[in-house]
C-alpha cells in the first residue's frame, strides 16, 4: 500500500467534474437512439419508480443527459432490440442485457441470504412449490401474461405487515424475477407482461456463469467507474445495491493488480475523509480535466430525485455539500421543498431544488418554488440557464408553457419569466 504522500492527489473540484463526466452530465447534450446505449452503460442502470408528477423517473435521467428525444426511440431500445431488462439494481431498475452475466450470479443466491426477508422468501416459495410450477407452466404454454391473468393458487398466503400482504400473485412474481425464473416481457395498458426469459432475453444474451468474487469485481468495477471516484461505502450503494459479498476483499485484490488506485480528494487545505478509489481507466481523464480546468464546460440541468448521481444521498452531501432527502412520502405541511424536487445543477455545483408538476390537461408546466442554496441566492447569473432547463424540461414532458404561481430568488425572476 502506498503513503499518503505517494497518492495522487485531486482538488475537489476535479474530483466532482470527473464524477460529472463519467455520469454524462458535462459538456453539449447529443440525443438519439445510438447514445441510450452509451449512456446506459457509463450508468450501469436506470431506476424505475412509477411516480409521474412531471415524468417517470428513468425518461427524466436520460434527458437530463441527452436532451429531448423520441419516446417511441427508448421503447423500441427496451423492448424491441431488448438491450435492456428489468431486474434489481437501484431497487427495481432497466439493467444491460449485456450484464446479464452479473445479475445471473445474483439470482442464483436471490433468497440465500440471512436476513429474515430472506429466509422468509425461501420458505414461503417452498411452501408454495406447486404454486410456482403452476405459474412457470402457464407461461410455457400461453406466453408472456399480466399478472391477472393467474389464479391465486398459493398454499399459505404471503404476510409482510405491509402493502403486498395477500398479494400472492405478484409477490410469486416478484421472487420468481428475483431467482431469473420469470422476467417482464413488456407492457400493455400500464401492466407488466411476465415471461419466461427466452421470452425476454434476444439470443445474444452472454451466458457465461460467473462466481460470486468474479460478478463482484466486476459490478465493483463497473459501479467505480460510473461514480468517478468513489468510497466502498459508494460503490456498494451503486449498480447491484447492497449485494456486494467479500467487497473489501475484492477491492484489496483489485488494488493491488493496479486496477484501482486511492487518492486523496482535497478541499481547500483540508484532506477528505475516508479512502477514495478511482479506476486505473480514468486516469487519462482525469490528465484531462485537471490540463483544462480553465475550459472545462459544465451543464445547467435539472435531476430526478432518483438520479444516479444523487441516489447515495451521503456522497452527495461529500462531495457537493448538498443535502437532498425524498419527501413525497413527508406530510404536505412537514415538507420543507415540495413533494417531487428536482436538483438543480449548474456547472459542477448543486446550486437549488426545484419542485415542478406538470398539469396535463392545461399543457403547463407549473413551478411551484424554486430554493436557491445561499452561493447562488444573490447571482442573476445563473438564471438564464435556469430558464433555458426549466424551457428544455417542459417541451420534452409535452407542455406549452411555464407557470411560476410560487417563491423564485428575486435576482432571478426577470430571466425566468422571460423564458416561460
Amino acid at each position: 500500500m502506498r503513503s499518503a504522500q505517494s497518492l495522487k492527489t485531486l482538488s475537489l473540484t476535479t474530483a466532482r467534474r470527473l464524477a460529472l463526466s463519467r455520469q454524462h452530465l458535462a459538456g453539449s447534450r447529443a440525443a438519439g437512439p445510438a447514445r441510450f446505449l452509451d449512456v446506459v452503460r457509463d450508468l450501469c442502470c436506470l431506476q424505475l419508480d412509477p411516480t409521474q408528477v412531471v415524468a417517470r423517473s428513468h425518461l427524466l435521467v436520460l434527458w437530463s443527459r441527452l436532451g429531448a428525444y423520441p419516446l417511441a426511440d427508448l421503447e423500441s431500445f427496451i423492448w424491441k432490440e431488448r438491450q435492456l431488462f428489468e431486474y434489481f439494481a437501484h431497487c427495481a431498475s432497466l439493467v444491460l442485457t449485456e450484464d446479464f452475466p452479473i445479475h445471473r450470479a445474483r439470482m442464483r443466491h436471490f433468497t440465500a441470504g440471512s436476513s429474515l426477508r430472506e429466509q422468509q422468501a425461501a420458505r414461503w416459495l417452498k411452501d408454495n412449490a406447486g404454486f410456482r410450477r403452476y405459474i412457470v407452466g402457464e407461461l410455457r404454454r400461453k406466453g408472456p401474461l399480466p399478472s391477472d391473468a393467474f389464479e391465486d393458487r398459493s398454499r399459505a398466503g404471503w404476510r409482510s405487515g405491509g402493502w403486498n400482504t395477500g398479494r400472492n400473485v405478484n409477490q410469486m412474481l416478484e421472487l420468481l424475477l428475483g431467482h431469473g425464473h420469470v422476467l417482464v416481457a413488456g407492457r400493455a395498458a400500464g401492466q407488466r407482461l411476465w415471461g419466461l426469459p427466452e421470452h425476454c432475453l434476444p439470443g445474444w444474451t452472454p451466458q457465461d456463469v460467473l462466481s460470486v468474487r468474479d460478478a463482484v469485481r466486476l459490478a465493483a468495477q463497473r459501479s467505480l467507474r460510473a461514480l468517478g471516484v468513489a468510497q466502498a461505502a459508494h460503490i456498494r450503494r451503486y449498480f447491484v445495491r447492497d449485494t456486494y459479498p467479500g467487497l473489501p476483499d475484492a477491492l484489496s485484490d483489485l488494488e493491488a493488480e493496479g486496477r484501482i488506485l486511492r487518492v486523496r480528494i482535497r478541499d481547500g487545505s483540508r484532506d477528505m475523509p475516508g479512502t477514495w478509489y478511482v479506476h486505473a481507466e480514468e486516469l487519462p481523464l482525469l490528465d484531462k480535466l485537471e490540463a483544462e480546468e480553465g475550459s472545462w464546460e459544465g451543464r445547467t440541468v435539472l435531476l430526478s430525485p432518483f438520479d444516479n448521481l444523487i441516489c447515495d444521498r451521503a456522497r452527495t452531501e461529500a462531495l457537493w455539500d448538498f443535502r437532498f432527502r425524498l419527501e413525497i412520502y413527508v406530510p404536505r405541511e412537514k415538507r420543507q421543498y415540495g413533494y417531487f424536487v428536482m436538483p438543480l445543477l449548474h456547472g459542477d455545483r448543486m446550486i437549488g431544488r426545484v419542485d415542478p408538476e406538470l398539469d396535463r390537461e392545461h399543457g403547463r408546466l407549473i413551478i411551484n418554488a424554486i430554493h436557491v442554496e445561499e452561493h447562488a441566492a444573490r447571482s442573476a447569473e445563473p438564471a438564464r440557464a435556469v430558464a433555458s432547463a426549466l424551457k428544455s424540461l417542459a417541451t420534452f414532458v409535452g407542455a406549452r408553457e411555464l407557470h411560476y404561481p410560487g417563491p423564485v430568488p428575486k435576482a432571478w425572476r426577470r430571466a425566468l419569466v422571460a423564458g416561460a
